[in-house]
């Protein structure tokens, strides 16, 4: 139960933050590692998207929608333990962030328009 609450605490002291702070930034890279560090870079580079009908975390080589907690990537299909709150894929803990930071990029548009650009 000790990671929930470890996973609840830098969440919590990002939301009052309203920014990646030194601390929070320290927090989220020791509860999850190099996906963290990934989601933060995301983050920092205005790759997490939200249209209309979902969230989306810009890759380098693809685009994953998140929705409800979950992601459409691999490592969230295959390689993740759904029921632990620490393990989360980068995309998952992208959006986490930007939403506690206020980097959401939205866009009034639905998202399977866009995909039709692609």
């Amino acid at each position: 139960m000790a990671t929930v609450t470890r996973v609840e605490e830098w969440q919590a002291a990002l939301a009052e933050a309203g920014e990646l702070t030194p601390d929070a930034v320290s927090r989220i890279t020791a509860v999850h590692g190099d996906r963290g560090v990934r989601a933060i870079e995301a983050v920092s580079e205005g790759r997490v998207k939200e249209y209309r009908d979902f969230t989306v975390v810009v890759g380098h080589r693809e685009e994953y929608v998140v929705e409800d907690g979950g992601c459409t990537c691999k490592d969230s299909e295959y390689n993740l333990d759904p029921e632990d709150p620490t393990e989360l894929c980068w995309h998952t803990l992208a959006v986490a962030i930007a939403e506690r930071i206020g980097a959401v990029e939205h866009h009034d548009m639905w998202y399977s328009e866009v995909r039709e650009f692609l």
